[in-house]
């Protein structure tokens, strides 16, 4: 080792990896503490699974990075395995050699990340080169075990069939990054394993953080989550773990999220699972809608699944919680003894007074109104540059729900707030009770009433803290469309509703009321 940089990775003053920025909000880097806090949960569920065993003291457990980027998973698990093995292998050079050439492996993301990956894995951008510190155990191939080559979308019209990436990632030119992940355009992941590492390749631990969506992902404005892609990919190589990190709104929402979410939280195998409702408590300067969080799924577990829940200084669990219990998974355990008193009572869900998106098909861009009324215009309302408007149209343009333009209505924000990123939070955004003769545009939905009091009784059930707390439940992103409404009950439209009264009619205790009060804010109409 007289020609190498010793192997310590320890002691750096700083660490690098604390100090390089993010490359977008959707390849965040892993910090180094919370990549520990992962490999943490790992060695714990290993040794539940192994008999107590140490994970990091056994020299055939083989770990595949399949998203590197900054190498931080990779780094951490040699110095644990480092520090591990010296029992087995003695001398510090035939223990770097066999970690670095027989237990560690990654992909890169893109060619950059790739040279940092080799960089903080073997403390040079070339595998074999002068200051490698397994300069000697990859003979050619100056790659190491960090692998990356320019993969190519799916061509699927304008788009890629696997991942969504649109004409912009799909017309670029061979010198430029077209975010094509190895990992996730195979179509038989173990052939192309064995192809990239050489011979049958079997990983007992996959673990990282993937890319989260492709911007444009359909050819226009909108994005395509990719992350779980990931996890079903590594999930069919049948490794014994595998842990990443996720946005969390897979948990509740999320455009495409059904069916990934029915699986994972029927599945038994997720042994722990960590939620970040606040994004900015794991990645500083990072916001990522929803909330973070990572899971440790396990081939052998059965059983409940230990829930820890962490905002800012306070953790809460971990508690065994069966992931599906419901259709979503509800975060806060809290939460659902309030939850079943409701659904105890079977009432009709209020959706059903509830539109859909777009409630009269006109999109939230729509220009074609007009400043004054026209004989047999209705009343169109918008909000355009953050300002709620109203314009007017005549009936052509109305596409949905015709029979409700002549039915008091009260209005709702699809947009809320972000999601429980702050506590107390308001949840949705302001009601607004509108006339007979009236719509709106995609930037609302619209519970529909018979009467003016009836409308005004709506308004005040909506406005209450047990109202919006029941929304939050299912509420994970900005978004609050009509499915974050299901669980709350209707009631009678005769009164103004308080929340003294909705306590009392469901049962909910002292305790539990000061649980609601502590995480939803008044909300004030404006409406004496």
């Amino acid at each position: 080792m007289t020609d190498q940089a010793p192997f310590t990775l320890k002691g750096r003053n700083p660490d690098v990896l604390t100090c390089i920025a993010n490359l977008s909000n959707d390849e965040v880097f892993t910090p180094p503490e919370f990549a520990n806090r992962m490999l943490d949960t790992l060695a714990e569920g290993w040794a539940a699974a192994n008999g107590g065993a140490d994970i990091w003291a056994d020299s055939k457990v083989t770990f595949l990075d399949p998203c590197t980027k900054s190498g931080v998973f990779l780094r951490e698990i040699a110095t644990r395995l480092i520090k591990g093995l010296e029992g087995e292998f003695p001398d510090l050079q035939e223990r770097v050699d066999h970690i670095l050439t027989k237990q560690l492996f990654g992909i890169g993301i893109t060619r950059l990340t790739a040279l940092l990956a080799r960089r903080s894995l073997y403390c040079s951008k070339h595998a074999t080169g002068p200051h490698s510190v397994a300069a000697v155990a990859f003979d050619d191939n100056d790659d190491g075990n960090v692998w990356f080559e320019r993969t190519e979308h799916i061509r699927d019209g304008d788009r890629c069939r696997v991942c969504g990436a649109g004409k912009t990632f799909l017309d670029r030119g061979p010198d430029e990054e077209n975010h094509a992940y190895a990992f996730i355009h195979a179509s038989d992941i173990s052939t192309r394993l064995g192809e990239l590492f050489g011979g049958t390749m079997h990983f007992d631990v996959i673990i990282g953080n993937p890319p989260y969506q492709m911007t444009g992902g359909a050819g226009g404005t909108s994005d395509s989550s990719i992350y779980h892609l990931f996890v079903e990919q590594a999930i069919k190589l049948e490794p014994s773990f595998v842990s990443m990190v996720t946005p969390s709104r897979w948990l509740a929402g999320g455009r495409g999220m059904d069916e990934f979410r029915a699986t994972m939280l029927s599945c038994g195998k997720i042994s722990q699972l960590v939620d970040y409702p606040v994004s900015k408590d794991v990645f500083p300067g990072v916001e990522v809608k929803g909330g973070i969080g990572y899971f440790l799924w396990s081939k052998s577990h059965e059983g409940q699944t230990a829930v820890t829940t962490i905002r800012g200084e306070e953790t809460v669990g971990p508690v065994g919680r069966d992931l599906n219990e419901f259709d979503i998974f509800v975060r806060d355990p809290r939460a659902i003894k309030i939850l079943h008193k409701v659904q105890a009572k079977s009432e009709p869900s209020i959706t059903e007074i509830l539109t859909g998106d777009t409630p009269f098909g006109i999109a939230t861009n729509f220009e074609n109104y007009e400043q004054r009324a026209k004989a047999g215009d209705v009343a169109l309302h918008l909000v355009k540059q953050g300002k709620r408007l109203v314009g007017y149209l005549p009936n052509k343009f109305i596409k949905k729900n015709a029979h409700l333009v002549d039915l008091w209505k009260v209005l709702t924000p699809k947009a809320g707030s972000d999601g429980g990123q702050k506590i107390p939070d308001v949840v949705l955004g302001k009601p607004l009770v509108v006339e007979p003769g009236s719509v709106c545009t995609q930037t609302f939905i619209a519970f529909w009433a018979d009467s003016e009091a009836a409308a005004l009784s709506i308004r005040s059930y909506y406005t209450t803290k047990f109202f919006r707390f029941l929304v939050s439940l299912r509420k994970i992103t900005q978004d609050a469309l009509r499915g974050t409404y299901m669980w709350v009950p209707q009631q009678t439209w005769d009164r103004t509703w308080t929340d003294a009264e909705l306590y009392e009619k469901y049962g909910i205790t002292e305790e539990e009321a000061a649980f609601i009060e502590s995480m939803i804010r008044p909300m004030d109409t404006g409406v004496a």
